[in-house]
């Protein structure tokens, strides 16, 4: 007997994506116009990740000119525009993508991103890291706390839960501080030395008298500022340290190369 099979019928559309966003597609699809199969069942989130670009990374999406989210169903043959987050122009009465990030910026990092994290709670900046976090703990934190997430990890942005996050591009560590600054225009936001390093809990000040005998005969003799963590329990000082990074302030405030 010989049985003939019926050839599904093969869905298209067509897809362009702008500006930053082209660095996450395969090299062949970057800059132009292409077009893509897709799968009826799939959601538009599923098509856009499959081809590399985390949800998080996307600001607005227009299907036929028209502005959509991520559950818009595909039909055949619709035109699809896919851009980034705007830095500068406020396109929220147009966007349905993501509800509007409204507050102060704050942070949960990967893993990977220990020093990131150390400078940005140096610039002032509430950053949650721990080296052993694991990503569904991250992409709770990033929910429930309304937090964006940093990592270099694309598959740990695609987790649906995760509203705002942000892949890092770069892989040094102060150009990371950089890049980050850049992407959310925080370097009017800069308010140094309020953060403690190693916990991210706020600093207080505390007289020199209530913490002089922890202190090493030098530094007593020589400083008389100090600053408490509560959280952890450490002392702060204007030492050689904090030149370093006064100096290494100064110089992404005023935009020189951190190099």
């Amino acid at each position: 007997m010989v049985r003939f099979g019926c050839a599904m019928p093969i869905h298209q559309v067509y897809f362009r994506f702008y500006a930053e966003l082209n660095e996450l597609l395969p090299p062949t699809k970057r800059g132009s116009c292409f077009v893509h199969d897709f799968d009826t069942a799939a959601s538009l989130k599923d098509v856009i990740e499959a081809l590399g670009v985390p949800h998080t990374e996307t600001g607005l999406i227009l299907i036929n000119g028209e502005s959509v989210d991520f559950s818009c169903p595909l039909n055949d043959g619709d035109r699809i525009s896919v851009y980034p987050i705007f830095r500068s122009l406020d396109i929220n009465p147009l966007t349905r993508v993501r509800p509007a990030f409204k507050g102060e910026r704050r942070f949960v990092l990967d893993n990977h991103l220990g020093k990131l994290a150390a400078y940005l709670r140096m610039l002032g900046f509430d950053s949650l890291y721990r080296n052993d976090y694991r990503d569904e703990e991250l992409a709770r934190i990033s929910a429930n706390q309304q937090r964006t997430l940093l990592t270099r990890d694309r598959g740990l942005l695609k987790r649906s839960i995760v509203i705002h996050g942000y892949l890092v591009r770069e892989t040094h560590p102060q150009h990371q501080m950089m890049e980050v600054l850049s992407r959310f225009d925080l370097f009017a936001s800069i308010s140094p030395f309020r953060r403690c390093l190693h916990c991210n809990a706020p600093l207080q000040a505390v007289p020199k008298e209530l913490i002089h005998h922890r202190l090493l005969p030098k530094t007593e003799q020589h400083y008389d500022e100090f600053h408490i963590c509560r959280e952890c329990d450490r002392i702060y000082w204007k030492g050689s340290h904090y030149q370093r990074m006064q100096s290494l302030i100064t110089r992404v405030i005023q935009g020189v190369s951190v190099d």
